[in-house]
């Protein structure tokens, strides 16, 4: 359930920018919108070391996720710019990431409605969170939220390996046709997240509407 706070005003904030922005947690948040380009151009070499190459970035960047916010809270190195950048980086790299696989068709048929409610989701959250920010509203994220964007990164880490993937382990037989078993199992868990992904924003704009009212009220 999402809770919405006041934001302190900015005589009352206390400074937690005194690190600068070049601290270990904002060069991991730096280095994982780089490695956006970094997956496209290895994406881009249409073969199997192509995709195990973009993976490996993929992967990398994904775990810096965790580190900078972790080590930023750890080492009290929390700041303006990283609180602003974080979700950017998580959303440039999920974004890019799912147009790749549409663009080569890893993801087509019925599957493009999954990537097309995480993208509708997290643009709808982000235009929500930029309206609230103007009534110094802040939107802390959910437990459940949180779980959303590892189901993610899971997901997409199946697809990118893909065909290259599926060439390891047998194929799956299901009614009559073989699948991929990896390609199968980044769809799967790509509908999973999407809809989970759908609840999130769910309860973001529920509870956003509920604050609406009571302001007009």
């Amino acid at each position: 359930m999402v809770i919405f706070q006041m934001v302190e005003t900015p005589a009352l904030r206390p400074k937690s920018d005194k690190a600068g922005p070049f601290t270990l947690p904002n060069l991991l948040t730096y280095g994982r919108i780089l490695a956006v380009p970094a997956i496209i151009l290895t994406y881009y070499l249409q073969d199997d070391l192509g995709r195990w190459l973009s993976l490996a970035i993929f992967i990398a960047a994904s775990v810096t996720d965790f580190f900078d916010g972790y080590l930023a809270r750890a080492w009290q190195m929390q700041s303006s710019i990283g609180r602003m950048l974080d979700p950017i980086a998580d959303k440039l790299l999920v974004a890019t990431s799912l147009m790749l696989l549409v663009s080569d068709n890893t993801i087509g048929g019925w599957s493009l409605l999954a990537a097309i409610v995480i993208l509708t989701r997290e643009i709808s959250v982000s235009g929500l969170r930029e309206f609230l920010a103007e009534l110094r509203v802040s939107v802390p994220v959910t437990r459940l939220a949180k779980w959303k964007t590892t189901l993610q990164m899971v997901a997409i880490g199946f697809l990118l390996a893909g065909t290259a993937g599926d060439k390891v382990f047998s194929n799956l037989t299901i009614m009559g046709s073989d699948i991929g078993i990896v390609s199968y199992i980044g769809l799967l868990l790509l509908w999973i997240s999407a809809l989970v992904t759908l609840y999130t924003g769910y309860d973001y704009f529920r509870a956003g509407i509920r604050h609406l009212l009571s302001e007009d009220s």
